[in-house]
């Protein structure tokens, strides 16, 4: 299967919208069954996954103002793909954009299938990657951003960032035609929403209070149940990228245990020699830490190559969230950068690396070198941060003209669940 195209479960350039509904005429119900499952599971990743995790991070004053957000955007990511973004995402377009052939999922008959199963199931599938996608970014500004600007953000965003790096990268876009590798969402996904997340950090500006009042996660055994079903989630995830139930989803799902394991070693073993404790919330982070790093990869490396992956991934989200975060001087409350950010350029990185033959890995299309495939690498990366990073900046500022960033400091002082949603999480 040709790599670059692995995301649409299609073999070659044949993949446009035009011949897509065309081949096979009977969808695999096999694959229909296990790509349905993957979905839920992706969509299980958000909800509940990303609002407990992010939940438990922050003060038990702003929690259900996340667990608001998450829900929320979650839903507008739903409608918004439905009406425009699936069609600019995935459908015939140029390098960038799709068109809007498939707005409204018009055009695309009940029938109509994408490699081996019904192409409303990978309307879904793809779906659940978009609204995880934004509710990452959202972890980065909390505890002191307005809710009507979140949602603006995220209309802006996810139209001119999200969609055409999706397209670019899975639907045969410039960085597929670059021949970029990104098996499950390194640039798409944890890139994509770490650099936004990192230019809405620095725009919104720090909580009050930061630097000088301690801001401890308020509910741990949250942020382990949010960490136990994002795990559990993304099996769906990176075995689903597969587009099928066959030997490179086994492999997807193998690459994905064991390069989680190795960097929550890495993380917890690294954090006890710098720190003295091994703690519950590094091993939570080193989770996370894997996973986003081994996304990229999962269906092109051997299992050896997602080990190293993995133990690097593991140390380099260490890194972030201690050295890098004091480095850039950002408050960044759930750590979105720090993990996401680098963990999934680490990956991507690597992805070029350990996709080699001699490695272990499934081999490079035809005449690609080593060193060509990691240049190939690093440009997507590269040209995802610009990207999102310029559409981020955007959305923040359009969002900031229209009804402002930022909540009162009172109201951020006594807390948004109070302020901005009239409840409380914990009523004595």
């Amino acid at each position: 299967m040709n790599k670059i195209f692995t995301k649409l479960g299609l073999t070659s350039l044949a993949l446009l919208p035009s011949l897509a509904m065309a081949a096979p005429a009977v969808a695999d119900k096999a694959d229909n069954a296990f790509m349905m499952i993957c979905t839920a599971l992706v969509l299980f990743m958000s909800i509940p996954g990303i609002a407990l995790f992010y939940g438990g991070l922050i003060r038990g004053k702003n929690v259900l103002s996340m667990l608001t957000q998450v829900a929320v955007t979650f839903s507008l990511v739903c409608v918004l793909w439905m009406v425009y973004g699936y069609s600019l995402a995935f459908s015939e377009g140029n390098a960038f954009f799709g068109g809007f052939g498939w707005a409204m999922l018009k055009n695309i008959q009940l029938t109509a299938v994408m490699g081996s199963f019904y192409q409303y199931i990978h309307v879904a599938f793809q779906a659940s990657f978009a609204c995880i996608t934004v509710g990452l970014i959202v972890g980065a500004i909390a505890e002191r951003i307005r809710f009507s600007a979140v949602l603006i953000f995220v209309g802006v965003w996810l139209t001119l960032a999200y969609l055409p790096i999706a397209h670019m990268v899975w639907a045969g876009g410039f960085l597929a035609q670059d021949g970029a590798l990104d098996f499950a969402g390194g640039t798409v996904v944890h890139i994509n929403a770490a650099v936004a997340g990192l230019v809405g950090a620095y725009l919104v500006g720090k909580r009050a209070g930061f630097g000088k009042e301690a801001f401890k996660p308020h509910n741990l055994p949250m942020v382990f149940t949010g960490t136990a079903i994002l795990y559990v989630g993304w099996f769906g995830f990176n075995a689903g990228s597969a587009s099928a139930a066959n030997e490179i989803a086994a492999l997807a799902f193998l690459n994905t245990v064991v390069a989680t394991a190795g960097a929550v070693l890495s993380w917890t073993f690294g954090e006890w020699a710098v720190r003295g404790k091994p703690s519950l919330l590094g091993a939570c982070s080193g989770f996370i830490a894997g996973l986003v790093a081994i996304t990229p990869a999962c269906g092109y490396v051997g299992v050896g190559g997602a080990l190293i992956i993995g133990l690097v991934g593991g140390l380099a989200g260490l890194w972030g969230v201690t050295t890098l975060k004091k480095w850039l001087r950002v408050d960044d409350p759930c750590d979105v950068f720090g993990v996401h950010g680098v963990c999934g350029i680490v990956g991507c990185i690597l992805t070029g690396v350990f996709a080699s033959s001699s490695l272990g890995g499934v081999g490079y299309a035809e005449g690609v070198t080593m060193g060509h495939q990691v240049w190939v690498q690093l440009f997507s990366v590269g040209l995802t941060i610009v990207w999102s990073g310029v559409v981020a900046f955007i959305g923040f500022k359009l969002a900031d003209l229209i009804v402002g960033l930022r909540v009162p400091e009172e109201h951020e002082r006594e807390g948004l669940d109070v302020n901005s949603h009239g409840e409380n999480a914990y009523n004595q």
